[in-house]
C-alpha cells in the first residue's frame, strides 16, 4: 500500500514537472502578438485654441439656438436668480441630527451645515450644477476645491413629488469623517465632475500642495466641448490669412463629426428592419459621447480629441455596475449598455435618435424607433400584447427599461434588449416585464412570453450564463469564459470582460487564449488581457506584453506600463532596458498629475532607484481615497485597486484584486479604513 502511495505520488510529481516544463517551452516558442494597426479614429492632436460659443454661434445660428436651454447649456452655471431654483428662504433640512439652512445673506445664496471639521458653519454656493431632475450646489473651499453638496433641490413639480430638498445618500449615515461626505475627495468637482461639465477644462492640479487651480474656456458645455477649438475653423471660414493651407476636406475643424452626413437608413419590406446606406466608417462621434456618457476612469491629466481610450479606461462589464446579462445596475451612463447592443452593430450613432444640439429625441413616443423599424409590424399588439396607449405599448419600456439613480433621476439601459424573464428566472437578473408587474414572479412573466411568440425569446446577447458562472465560480467557469473570449461575434466589451475575469483562472488552458488576446483588433480587450496577466512571473510577463508598451491606444500603454512597473531594470534584456526606461518613464509621467495615480509613478520609481525622481514619495503622497482606483504594484504581483465603497455582511469591502498570491480581501468598518487598507500597503511598498 505505502510503495502504491509512493508510486503515485511520484507520477503527479512527475505530471507537474511535465506540464511545467511544456509551459516554459511554449513560452520559449510562442508567437508574440502583432501590435494592432492604429483605430479608424485616431488620435487628433492640434494646435487650435479655443474661441468660444459667440464665435460659432454667428454662422450657426440655428444650432446655436437648439443647444440653449440643453442639459448641455445649463450644466454648471454662476449662483443668480435666474440659476437657483432651490429653496433658499430660510429652508431647513435635517439628517441625522445636523440642522441645515438654505438661506440668502447680501445678495449671495448661503448653506448653514456641517463643514470639513464636523462644526456647523455658513458657506457660500458659488455655482448651480445641473437643473433637471434635480439641481446641486458647488461650494468653494480652500485648496481651490469646489465640493458638490449632497444635499440637492428636486427640481420636479409637486405633483411628481418634487420642490424639496433631498439627501443624495438617504439610507447612509454620514458625517464629516465619512468619504461621502460632501467635503471629501469623492464629492470633489474639480477632479469628479469638473470634465463633463464644463469646456477646454484644465484641472491644474499640483500635487506638491495638493491643491487646484482648475480652469475652463466656458462653464458648461458648448460647441468646443465636443468639436474641439475651433480657431483654424474660424481662419477657414472666414477666409483670413493661411486658409488656403487649411484642408477643405475638415474645413479646419479639430472633430469633424460628420457620420451621419450622406447616410439613409432604408426599412426592409420583407423584415420590417432599417439597413444603413454605407457601414459606419468611424466611431468618432460615438467617441466623443463617450468620453462623458460612460463609466470611466481618467488615467491622465491631459485629454486629447481621439478614441476615448486615449485618456480614460471605460469599465467592462463588472460585477456591481452590471448585471449578468449585461443590464444597468450602478450609475454607468450610456456607453457600455450601447456596445451590447444589436443598433451598435448595425451602425447606429448617438444622433441617429437625439438631435446632438437640443439633445432631445428627434421624434416623440415610439416614433424615434420607428424611424427603423416598421410601424405595421412592430407598434401593433401582434407585436408587444399590449393595448395601443398604454405603457406596455411603449418601446422604451420594454426593450429600454430604466433605473433611477440620485433618487429621483430615471436613466434607461440603451442595450435595446428583447426582454429575458427566463434569465431573470434562472439567473435572478431584473427583466421589463415584472418592472411592471412587480407583484408577480420572473416564472409568470416567462410563461407568458412563452405562450405569445411560441418560444422562450434569444435576443442578441448571449453571454448572461458565462458571467453568471464567473461570479458564482461555478465549475466551468473557466471553459465558458474562454469560449466568450474567443467569440467574434459577441460584442468586444463582453469579451474583454471575460478577459478580465480570467485573472482568476490563469492555467495552461487560459493562458495561450489571453496571450492571443493581446493582439486582438479591439482595445478594450487588449487592456483586459494584459490586467489578467500582471501576476505572471516578471520573464514570462515581460516576453508576453512589452510589445503592449508600443500600442496606438495610450490607456493600453500606461496599463501594460503599470504591470511592467515591478519589473528590476536588471531583468530587462539588455538591448532593450533604454527603450524601457524610456517609454515607461514618459507613459507614467503622465499619471503625476493625477492624485490617484501617483503610486505607479512610485512604484516606477522605486523599481528604478530613483525613490527621489521627480519627487519622494511620501505618507503626504501616499493620500488615497475609497471610491477611487489606484494601483501600486510590486515585483510579481498585480494590486488594482477598485477601492469602491459596497456593502458586504456587516462591513464594507475595498472591492478589488488586492494581494492576489495571498487571497486576501480586507474588510473595513469604515469608508476611512478602506482608505487605511490601501494606503497601508502603498506606503510598505514605497518605503522597504
Amino acid at each position: 500500500m505505502a510503495a502504491a502511495i509512493r508510486n503515485r505520488s511520484l507520477l503527479a510529481v512527475l505530471i507537474v514537472l511535465a506540464i511545467t516544463v511544456l509551459m516554459a517551452v511554449w513560452l520559449a516558442y510562442i508567437e508574440l502578438p502583432a501590435i494592432p494597426p492604429v483605430l479608424a479614429q485616431p488620435l487628433i492632436q492640434t494646435d487650435a485654441s479655443y474661441v468660444g460659443r459667440h464665435a460659432c454661434a454667428g454662422c450657426h445660428a440655428e444650432q446655436d439656438r437648439l443647444w440653449q436651454g440643453s442639459h448641455h447649456d445649463l450644466a454648471r452655471q454662476e449662483a443668480s436668480d435666474e440659476t437657483v431654483l432651490g429653496d433658499f428662504r430660510d429652508a431647513e433640512f435635517k439628517k441625522d441630527g445636523v440642522v441645515s439652512r438654505f438661506f440668502r445673506q447680501g445678495g449671495h445664496y448661503m448653506v448653514h451645515t456641517d463643514g470639513p471639521d464636523g462644526k456647523l458653519a455658513d458657506f457660500k454656493i458659488r455655482y448651480t450644477f445641473g437643473f433637471t431632475p434635480l439641481q446641486q450646489y458647488l461650494v468653494e473651499l480652500p485648496g481651490g476645491r469646489l465640493q458638490a453638496l449632497s444635499i440637492a433641490w428636486d427640481s420636479r413639480s409637486k405633483e411628481q413629488g418634487g420642490q424639496r430638498w433631498f439627501l443624495l445618500y438617504p439610507n447612509e449615515k454620514i458625517d464629516h469623517t465619512d468619504e461621502l461626505h460632501w467635503t471629501k475627495r469623492s464629492q470633489n468637482w474639480n477632479f469628479m465632475c469638473a470634465e463633463c461639465h464644463s469646456t477646454n477644462l484644465q484641472k491644474n492640479y499640483d500635487p506638491a500642495s495638493l491643491t487646484y487651480n482648475t480652469t475652463t474656456s466656458e462653464i458648461d458645455v458648448t460647441c468646443e466641448a465636443c468639436h474641439g477649438p475651433g480657431s483654424h475653423h474660424m481662419i477657414w471660414a472666414e477666409r483670413k490669412r493661411g486658409f488656403e493651407r487649411i484642408d477643405a476636406g475638415t474645413r479646419g475643424l479639430t472633430v469633424l463629426l460628420n457620420e451621419r452626413q450622406g447616410v439613409q437608413w432604408s426599412i426592409n419590406p420583407v423584415t420590417s428592419n432599417a439597413h444603413r446606406s454605407t457601414a459606419r466608417g468611424s466611431e468618432q462621434e460615438i467617441q466623443v459621447c463617450a468620453r462623458c456618457h460612460a463609466r470611466r476612469a481618467q488615467l491622465t491629466g491631459d485629454y486629447r480629441y481621439g478614441p476615448v481610450m486615449d485618456s480614460h479606461l471605460p469599465s467592462l462589464l463588472q460585477e456591481t455596475l452590471y448585471h449578468a446579462d449585461g443590464q444597468i445596475e450602478g450609475e454607468v451612463y450610456e456607453y457600455g449598455s450601447f456596445l451590447q447592443s444589436r443598433m451598435y452593430a448595425a451602425g447606429v450613432t448617438c444622433s441617429d435618435c437625439h438631435e446632438p444640439h437640443s439633445l432631445k429625441l428627434r421624434a416623440p413616443g415610439n416614433g424615434v424607433c420607428l424611424q427603423c423599424h416598421g410601424q405595421d409590424k412592430y407598434d401593433t399588439e401582434k407585436h408587444h400584447f399590449h393595448r395601443i396607449g398604454s405603457d406596455g405599448a411603449r418601446c422604451v419600456d420594454c426593450h429600454m427599461p430604466a433605473k433611477t439613480y440620485m433618487v429621483v433621476d430615471p436613466r434607461r439601459d440603451h442595450g435595446f434588449r428583447v426582454p429575458r424573464p427566463d434569465l431573470s428566472a434562472r439567473l435572478d437578473t431584473p427583466n421589463a416585464c415584472i418592472n411592471s408587474h412587480v407583484n408577480k414572479p420572473d416564472r409568470w412573466a416567462a410563461e407568458k412570453v412563452r405562450q405569445w411568440y411560441g418560444h422562450d425569446p434569444k435576443g442578441y446577447q448571449h453571454y448572461a450564463e458565462t458571467l453568471h458562472a464567473a461570479r458564482t465560480r461555478a465549475i466551468d467557469a473557466e471553459a465558458r469564459l474562454l469560449a466568450l473570449l474567443r467569440d467574434k461575434n459577441q460584442p468586444a466589451i463582453a469579451r474583454a470582460t471575460a478577459a478580465g475575469e480570467l485573472s482568476q483562472w490563469l492555467s495552461g488552458n487560459s493562458l495561450p487564449v489571453l496571450s492571443e488576446a493581446l493582439g486582438d483588433a479591439d482595445p478594450r480587450v487588449r487592456a483586459a488581457a494584459v490586467e489578467s496577466l500582471a501576476s505572471l512571473p516578471p520573464e514570462q510577463l515581460w516576453r508576453l506584453a512589452h510589445p503592449l508598451l508600443r500600442d496606438p491606444v495610450r490607456t493600453v500603454r500606461m496599463l501594460t506600463a503599470g504591470a511592467l512597473a515591478g519589473i528590476p531594470i536588471e531583468q530587462v534584456p539588455p538591448g532593450e532596458q533604454a527603450d524601457f526606461e524610456r517609454v515607461m518613464t514618459n507613459t507614467l509621467r503622465r499619471c503625476v498629475s493625477m492624485p490617484t495615480n501617483r503610486p505607479r509613478w512610485s512604484i516606477w520609481a522605486i523599481s528604478m532607484r530613483r525613490a527621489a525622481n521627480p519627487r519622494k514619495p511620501s505618507r503626504r503622497t501616499g493620500k488615497c481615497s475609497p471610491l477611487i482606483r489606484i494601483g501600486c504594484r510590486p515585483t510579481s504581483i498585480s494590486l488594482i485597486f477598485s477601492a469602491r465603497r459596497s456593502e458586504t455582511g456587516k462591513g464594507r469591502r475595498c472591492s478589488g484584486k488586492v494581494w492576489r498570491a495571498s487571497r486576501k480581501r480586507p474588510f473595513c468598518t469604515t469608508a476611512s479604513d478602506c482608505c487605511r487598507c490601501v494606503r497601508s500597503i502603498c506606503l510598505r511598498l514605497w518605503t522597504r
